[in-house]
């Protein structure tokens, strides 16, 4: 199918990019700077077009011949005012033109920080309880692609398309294409370097998380967009949890003779740590990933840059 693809420059999206296309469909981008990637922009079935979110407002047919949406791209502002603006906004803008455009399928990228609040059980069913401006807005914007199910005036007489939401944690890697991207948080980074130049790691005591690999996230879009499901929510998670202490230590032992150590802040975290179920995705998908087998190869680029 044709995918409609934003955020297809940025990390995330475009590890899911390479998964859409190795499934054999084709891409639609739209890019602020359409030439990031230049493998990317130069691949056979994928059309750049120069543009950004805040653009679709005149863009009123992009979206013409696309079967699915896949919304990737992140907005973010300084103010309450301008994340609603540069985030919700766009999002319910962007679902407006795909039904006006005839699409089938619609995927949002919202986040676990739309969840919020950890329970000591936490399941894609609960209430979000989200604890700061991204992931308020987050959750609106799921809460506009779960609503948008039925006809509004004489614009959206019916809404058949399918909406779906992927909640991803936190995601590593690096280069899907030759000259693609990394994650833009460092923290992998300032580790390798620390344990290079033989400096402390500095790290809260029990901080972790469920790491999964970009690449395997993108199985997870694949997964759902090529599904006939609709209004489902899925987090988009390893099932296993790393501590940030784990990726240190094997850092570590990366460097034979350095003379780093980890010098751990405790801040009262409990040694159990709250985990997200990744069970529904295992159910419908037969999808369950671990996001450790990628970990030394990450630190090892990190170590060359």
């Amino acid at each position: 199918m044709k995918i409609f693809l934003t955020g297809g420059t940025g990390f995330i999206g475009h590890f899911a990019a390479k998964e859409f296309l190795d499934r054999g469909h084709s891409l639609k981008i739209l890019a602020r700077n359409p030439n990031k990637i230049p493998s990317l922009a130069a691949h056979k079935d994928i059309e750049m077009v120069k543009g950004g979110l805040q653009d679709l407002a005149g863009m009123k047919n992009i979206l013409d011949g696309c079967e699915a949406c896949v919304h990737a791209a992140l907005g973010w502002g300084d103010t309450p005012a301008a994340m609603l603006a540069n985030d919700t906004a766009v999002t319910v803008l962007l679902l407006e033109t795909a039904v006006k455009n005839g699409c089938e399928k619609f995927i949002y990228t919202s986040s676990t920080a739309a969840f919020g609040k950890m329970r000591p059980e936490n399941n894609e069913d609960m209430v979000c309880l989200p604890q700061d401006l991204y992931g308020s807005t987050k959750a609106a914007g799921e809460a506009y692609v779960l609503g948008f199910s039925k006809g509004y005036g004489d614009n959206f007489p019916q809404v058949k398309m399918k909406r779906n939401i992927i909640r991803p944690g936190y995601t590593f890697g690096h280069l899907a294409f030759p000259d693609g991207v990394t994650q833009p948080d460092r923290r992998f980074f300032n580790i390798a370097q620390s344990a290079k130049e033989g400096k402390p790691i500095k790290l809260i005591k029990n901080d972790g998380t469920q790491f999964i690999h970009a690449s395997q996230l993108a199985k997870l879009y694949t997964a759902v967009l090529e599904s006939d499901l609709n209004e489902e929510i899925f987090f988009g998670l390893a099932a296993n949890w790393i501590s940030w202490k784990t990726i240190a230590e094997r850092a570590i032992a990366m460097c034979p003779g350095t003379k780093a150590v980890i010098e751990e802040e405790d801040k009262g975290w409990g040694d159990d740590p709250y985990l997200f179920s990744v069970e529904k995705m295992n159910k419908r998908f037969g999808l369950k990933f671990d996001g450790s087998e990628f970990i030394d190869e990450h630190l090892k680029w990190n170590f060359e840059r």
